[in-house]
């Protein structure tokens, strides 16, 4: 059987393309709980009596993140629907790669939902011209953690 070149490891294609699909199902666990339970708190929101009192820019932060929180779970339950449709086709090689492109998509837009839903929840608590400010270094802590640090491990510590 061909073997992987550049893997680092003694495996078949298809070994490889089962273990990385093994690697990124855990990974989506991770982010789709995440988004799933802010996302059903978001449901919510529009049924309480504190949002009949908000003003249209924060019902339009609330409809855009809702919106990214619809977008964020769809891609990261998207990997699983393109596993079940693909299945038994002999493509795991190209099903990982499209299912972590969905993934890295989801993990764009749940930024995005986590993002956007901190600024409403400070604009509606607090009302202070100090919330662009947190929502911001929020942000790039989130950028600093989920992309900033991994790309410098992957240039510092990799070959390629």
């Amino acid at each position: 059987m061909p073997q992987a070149s550049g893997a680092g490891r003694d495996e078949t294609v298809e070994e490889r393309a089962d273990r990385q699909w093994q690697e990124l199902i855990q990974e989506i666990r991770v982010a789709q709980t995440g988004v799933q339970i802010l996302f059903g708190f978001l449901l919510t929101v529009a049924f309480t009596p504190v949002f009949r009192t908000l003003g249209q820019t924060d019902r339009t932060i609330y409809i855009v993140t809702v919106v990214l929180g619809s977008l964020a779970t769809g891609a990261l339950i998207g990997p699983v629907a393109f596993h079940r449709i693909v299945s038994g086709r002999k493509i795991k090689p190209e099903a990982v790669a499209w299912a972590a492109r969905l993934t890295f998509t989801g993990l764009i837009l749940l930024l995005a939902t986590c993002t956007a839903a901190l600024f409403l929840v400070l604009r509606v608590a607090t009302h202070n011209a100090v919330v662009p400010w947190l929502v911001g270094g929020v942000l790039a802590w989130y950028l600093l953690c989920w992309f900033a640090l991994p790309l410098w491990a992957r240039i510092r510590y990799t070959e390629n």
